[in-house]
């Protein structure tokens, strides 16, 4: 009889104990969300669909986090092209982005390289000495990475 008492509140423990991690967010999730993320893109592609995902994921996240993200999109290489004005598909969305607070920088070693001057960028574009050498400097900083692209 005891054995079967001991078997039923062991039962009864380990039931109620699974229902309430599947019901509940972990304290780690509510933590994370309130923590500040600090992501640094890095973009050196110039197909449009690469800048549409990028748009989408900046919506997601802005959407998932709003204050609580801080993102740095670094663009290189034929990735300049999304902040040229001649070249954009995404000024509308790139203006949107920048008043919520993300940041857009244009690698100079790219713009010298391929003639491209400050006037050529869209106004929301700022500027960084070397492209990679931004994303490295984020990543030791402690900001999560992600490539746009492949």
């Amino acid at each position: 009889m005891l054995r079967s008492l001991i078997l039923a509140a062991i039962t009864l423990l380990t039931v109620s104990f699974a229902a309430s991690a599947q019901s509940s967010p972990s304290q780690e999730s509510q933590v994370g969300s309130a923590q500040k993320h600090r992501i640094v893109m890095q973009l050196s592609g110039n197909d449009t669909l690469l800048w549409k995902g990028l748009m989408n994921n900046l919506k997601n996240l802005k959407a998932g986090w709003g204050d609580n993200v801080e993102i740095e999109v670094v663009t290189h290489g034929p990735g300049i092209q999304m902040l040229m004005k001649a070249n954009t598909t995404q000024q509308e969305k790139i203006a949107h982005f920048k008043k919520m607070g993300v940041v857009f920088v244009v690698c100079e070693n790219t713009m010298r390289e391929k003639n491209v001057t400050k006037d050529q960028l869209i106004p929301e574009a700022g500027t960084v000495k070397m492209g990679v050498g931004e994303v490295v400097m984020k990543q030791e900083q402690g900001w999560s990475y992600i490539k746009v692209g492949f």
